[in-house]
């Protein structure tokens, strides 16, 4: 089902409903679309951060500790 017809559909069911109900639905719509929103920001912050050479250094540095420097092992 291509995005057009669920719109399609979606406005023929919510035309049918009291407004209360049609209210709900824009509320839920709107809680959806914020997330979305959101959600996008957020990955586009993550991919910013990977591409960035802001933290480059620490991998530049050697490791401070190594496995035979733990006392207990559990």
């Amino acid at each position: 089902m291509t995005k057009e017809v669920i719109i399609q559909k979606t406005v023929r069911t919510l035309k049918s409903l009291p407004a209360e109900k049609a209210e709900e639905i824009s509320d839920f719509a709107e809680y959806v679309f914020k997330k979305h929103e959101e959600n996008m920001l957020k990955n586009g912050i993550e991919s910013l951060i990977e591409q960035s050479q802001a933290f480059q250094f620490l991998n530049d540095e050697e490791d401070l500790y190594s496995v035979e420097d733990i006392k207990e092992k559990h």
